[in-house]
């Protein structure tokens, strides 16, 4: 029943089928059927008859193509071949394993690349470390898929996904050496014994892959010219000892232990050196280098929070572009516009859309995206627009976290049912004898702003957390000439509460309205103060001529019932954990109130891979002064609530 050299030569043409239906002992079919599951995969999206042809012409021309390369090497009196030429085998395994390659070809880019290396760096290992009839076998299975296929284009892959692959090519070229020491290998060069390798060149390359592994993912040139080095060396060394062994192989003092683990780790080495230098445009960055900062005359300046100021009063933008003349920004200057961003943990967050006219919204997304990846950046926009979604790379992926709240002014009235809690509000407020005054921060008295300031810091002493940034504005914001409040103000002069209103510019220049910043009250004051001022600034509004009113959108609080990404329905528990600590849910119910319609607010970000260091990233941008201590009381204080 099973394959292989002898089998074939004795006649045996049904091997190659029958010898697929068994296992070489009854415990490998657990792994066996396992492996099932690349066949499975390719079935479901492929279908039956693409699967089939896979593993069937994979097996089969695995087997065959195995025996084939084995009866020509055994002619040169190889040791390895000679082995190999009288083994047998049984098992499905590559048939399987040209499934499982097959699946890269299901898998959007840069997915399909890191199951590439995945798969071709098992078969490789396979092949030199263990080298059976089955690890031969499984590299022609997957070269058949790899020719039929020709999905793996390293040169179509992205920057960052180059340098990712250098990454993980480089962690498991110092796992592979260590482990060559430790357990037997019997490769194409022949057997070496468990513990007996040159554990001083392994531990020197293992030192120096530690160095520079993470570097490599960065782009650093430093660490591509001293990996090339490392790697020239390991090749030299190699080419060293099989000369010397060629020339006088009986009166070598040689141990051929360790001249075996050199020529096996100069393989994998050469390979890597292929790699790094087919993809030496990947490693160019320096350490500290500014975003978008280019050697040569066409350098651009950085701008400044004037030249945005100027940006968005000339062009426009959307309801959020104000907030990146706030503090805490950096400013990218592209050919057409400005990216306002954070940089976070080695994340680079754009705030909202970017900034110039909208014909060059496009190039300026682009550029933003390739400064960011040149500079070993992870690039992410946090709370973008429609446009901004449509104009990202095809392969990036979108999630809605919350909603903009858009009121419409003109014809604004509050006849009617859905208006009944602003109305009560508005009618409250005239019997109880509470104002309402329409100015800013730097025009109000030095005892109204002590109480705006005694408010706002009651407000944010209630919070385990210290007050939140990036999106969400402070009374230092609200000092901006261009901010204005709408305060509530009793009979005997005291505040009840405050709202800030941020400008909102369109096309041209021109003021289409306002944005929602602070919303904060008087511990024990009137009640219904927020719908007052809300209604009241709005009429104020209508009465100016404004066209739209953005009360914002509150983080976290998107309703993800039609969505079925896991990310988006792990977000929407995460609210729930927040809830006690922020109210952001009960914040988006209380802007229903005022039936306003919505617009979705994304986080676009490459791949899933990125989110692990786009989370923590996202907390340092909203939470930039909280120490591990207040993290830790705010968790418990959470679990409290619950």
């Amino acid at each position: 029943m099973a394959y292989g050299l002898p089998s074939l030569l004795e006649g045996r043409w049904w091997t190659p089928l029958v010898g697929s239906f068994f296992v070489v002992s009854p415990a490998v079919y657990v792994p066996t059927l396992v492996s099932f599951a690349g066949m499975a995969l390719l079935e479901w999206r492929r279908g039956t008859r693409v699967a089939l042809l896979y593993f069937g012409l994979g097996q089969l021309i695995a087997v065959l193509g195995t025996s084939a390369i084995v009866a020509v090497a055994a002619q040169w009196s190889w040791p390895w071949a000679d082995s190999l030429a009288v083994a047998l085998d049984v098992g499905p395994s590559a048939g399987t394993l040209a499934c499982i390659a097959a699946c890269s070809t299901l898998l959007a880019s840069p997915w399909r690349q890191r199951l590439w290396v995945a798969v071709v760096a098992y078969v490789t290992v396979g092949v030199l470390f263990f080298g059976s009839l089955a690890d031969l076998e499984h590299a022609i299975a997957v070269i058949f898929v790899l020719t039929v296929t020709r999905s793996f284009r390293i040169h179509r892959a992205s920057l960052r996904d180059r340098r990712l692959l250098a990454f993980a090519i480089s962690l498991a070229l110092g796992v592979v050496q260590i482990l060559s020491l430790l357990i037997p290998t019997n490769g194409p060069f022949g057997p070496t014994n468990a513990f007996d390798g040159p554990w001083i060149d392994v531990l020197i390359d293992s030192i120096l892959i530690l160095v520079v592994t993470n570097a490599l993912r960065r782009g650093r040139r430093w660490a591509w010219v001293l990996t090339l080095c490392v790697g020239s060396l390991n090749i030299v060394v190699a080419g060293l000892y099989v000369t010397v062994i060629a020339i006088d192989p009986a009166s070598v003092q040689v141990d051929l232990d360790v001249a075996r683990h050199a020529v096996l780790s100069a393989t994998l080495w050469l390979g890597f050196l292929v790699y790094l230098f087919a993809t030496r445009s990947a490693f160019r960055t320096r350490r500290r280098r500014p975003l978008g900062a280019e050697n040569g005359r066409n350098a651009l300046p950085p701008p400044t929070v004037e030249d945005v100021r100027a940006l968005i009063k000339t062009e426009g933008g959307g309801t959020l572009s104000w907030m990146a003349t706030w503090d805490g920004l950096e400013y990218f200057s592209t050919r057409t516009g400005i990216v306002p961003f954070q940089r976070h943990y080695g994340v680079a967050i754009a705030l909202a859309d970017p900034l110039g006219p909208a014909e060059g919204q496009q190039s300026s997304i682009t550029e933003f995206i390739e400064a960011s990846e040149q500079n070993a950046l992870v690039p992410c926009f946090f709370s973008a627009g429609g446009h901004t979604r449509d104009a990202v790379p095809p392969s990036w992926r979108r999630l809605a976290i919350a909603e903009d709240t858009i009121v419409d002014l003109p014809g604004l009235t509050f006849a009617g049912k859905s208006w009944s809690h602003v109305r009560t509000a508005l009618n409250r407020a005239q019997r109880e004898q509470v104002a309402f005054r329409m100015t800013r921060l730097a025009d109000e008295s030095w005892g109204i702003k002590q109480q705006l300031r005694a408010i706002s810091e009651s407000w944010v002493g209630e919070k385990d957390l210290p007050e939140m940034r990036f999106t969400l504005g402070t009374m230092n914001e609200a000092q901006d000439p261009e901010v204005r409040l709408a305060l509530a103000v009793s009979a005997a002069g005291d505040v009840e509460g405050f709202l800030s209103w941020l400008p909102v510019y369109g096309p041209a220049g021109k003021h289409l309205g306002w944005t929602l910043d602070l919303m904060r009250r008087r511990e024990g004051g009137f009640g219904p103060v927020m719908e007052f001022l809300i209604a009241s600034s709005a009429s104020t509004f209508v009465e100016e001529g404004a066209q739209i009113l953005s009360l914002s959108g509150a983080p976290l609080a998107h309703d993800v019932s039609g969505e079925t990404d896991q990310i988006a329905h792990l977000l929407s528990q995460l609210a729930g954990i927040l809830e006690p600590v922020y109210g952001f849910t009960s914040l988006h119910r209380f802007k229903q109130k005022f039936n306003p319609r919505y617009e979705p607010i994304y986080l676009l970000y490459r791949d899933e891979g990125d989110l692990a260091r786009i989370g923590p990233a996202l907390i340092r941008a909203f939470l930039p002064e909280a120490s591990l201590r207040q993290f830790a009381e705010a968790g418990i204080d959470m679990v409290r609530k619950e």
